[in-house]
């Protein structure tokens, strides 16, 4: 007779979260909508189970519990009443603000941000990816440590006598502090390794895409599909979370290289901005960025806001985009497409998963890119090694002939780069001579 599995082999159960949403009064009943199906979304996305809602309209935020002591009181019964075992408010709380509401809910509270932070442990695979969420969780919980330590408070008695809850508090904070001093002296180092890979890329003449967009809006899909790779591209909130960086082909063989990074989302956390910056600054470097926008999606034109939002917060609002409505296989994207596309030059609908409109696609960024890579037929003497040399260093040699006593090239370059290539070597273009 085969014994029953004991209870406690069985995985734990989810959480079962209350939803708490507080616009302020003016604010919008559609956006107010929006704001609970997207904090549904990121709480399925964390592993809860949703188990009731609340919206709570505001005419200003409450100083010490944000919703006020009456709505606290309130929000606890129901929450208790369903069987809640958090509760999760889509705006952020200050350190008092959480504490309170703790005590007047009686259950654990989390707001937006430490929900995403969750998520985001959960999904970094990366060595970098990992430091930089283990980096913004300690700076969202370094202010947030002596709620931790409730249960040894200061002890009463004579001047200057310490408990052991506040001994132990500058002990943690200590720790921390350090450990944050710890992950940035790394990141500092992912960061120099990677503009050494950009400068490497550059000297090849490769151009550089990178894929951004709000999160859930195709662009790993979209990197499959150009790239055939098979990163994870999931029907969720921030499936990738480590950025991804591919060789695809453009027509004429131009050299390109795409990175797929995070998706952006409303009110990205301040911790993780910072946090990733390392990463995010691949954004910076793009030489042209490929916004990809959920075209089927019903609040499309607050999630073009809120990644403009961002790309300002990481400086990087003047770089040339190009805006790609995915998804218009739906009626409802292809719709949506036709209304939007007025506001964005050079707009491209596809769909990244029927593999519409990317042929256009790719020859509209050919385009864009075209200024920034040149190619040249040369004709260097072969002994001219040092010049050879340098050549390789500058760009990418696509084809090498030998004639005589010189070697007949040509090569992809930056066109910044074109300047230090003496005249007398550079061969007028001959179109189909060029080809090995």
């Amino acid at each position: 007779m085969t014994d029953a599995p004991h209870p406690a082999a069985s995985a734990p159960l989810p959480d079962r979260a209350w939803l708490v949403a507080a616009p302020l009064a003016d604010t919008p009943a559609a956006i107010s909508e929006e704001t609970l199906r997207e904090l549904r979304s990121l709480a399925k996305t964390a592993g809860a189970e949703t188990v009731g809602e609340t919206v709570c309209r505001l005419r200003a935020v409450h100083p010490a519990t944000y919703i006020g002591r009456g709505r606290a009181a309130a929000l606890a019964d129901a929450a208790r009443e369903a069987g809640a075992t958090l509760v999760i408010f889509d705006e952020d709380l200050s350190p008092a603000q959480g504490r309170a509401l703790e005590d007047a809910i009686g259950l654990r509270v989390v707001d937006r941000t430490q929900l995403i932070l969750d998520i985001f442990a959960q999904r970094a695979r990366t060595l970098e990816g990992r430091l930089q969420v283990e980096l913004a969780q300690l700076r969202y919980l370094l202010p947030r440590l002596r709620g931790l330590w409730t249960h040894l408070e200061r002890q009463k008695g004579g001047i200057g006598l310490k408990g052991p809850g506040e001994k132990q508090l500058e002990l943690d904070r200590r720790r921390i502090e350090q450990r944050i001093t710890r992950i940035r002296e790394r990141l500092v180092q992912v960061r120099q390794h990677r503009a050494e890979l950009r400068r490497a890329r550059r000297r090849h003449g490769w151009s550089l895409l990178t894929l951004v967009g709000y999160t859930n809006a195709g662009k790993s899909t979209l990197l499959n599909l150009l790239a055939g790779s098979e990163v994870l591209a999931d029907d969720k909130l921030f499936a990738t979370l480590d950025p991804t960086t591919r060789q695809i082909a453009l027509p004429g063989c131009q050299p390109c290289l795409l990175t797929d990074t995070v998706g952006f989302i409303r009110k990205l956390p301040h911790h993780l901005v910072e946090a990733f910056k390392a990463t995010l600054e691949e954004v910076n470097e793009a030489d042209l960025l490929v916004h990809v926008i959920d075209a089927s999606h019903p609040r499309a034109e607050e999630q073009i806001e809120a990644v403009a939002q961002v790309l300002d917060d990481l400086g990087a609002r003047g770089k040339p985009v190009l805006a790609v409505f995915n998804k218009t296989d739906i009626e409802r994207g292809r719709n949506q497409a036709i209304r939007l596309s007025d506001r964005f030059p050079h707009a491209i609908a596809i769909s990244a998963r029927t593999g519409e409109g990317i042929r256009r696609l790719l020859d509209t960024v050919t385009d864009m890119l075209r200024d920034r890579t040149v190619r040249l037929r040369l004709s260097v003497p072969a002994a001219d090694g040092r010049f050879l040399a340098r050549l390789h260093a500058l760009g990418r040699v696509e084809s090498q002939r030998v004639r005589g006593q010189r070697l007949h090239l040509v090569v992809a370059l930056p066109a910044a780069k074109a300047a230090a290539i003496p005249p007398e070597y550079i061969l007028p273009d001959r179109g189909k001579e060029d080809a090995p």
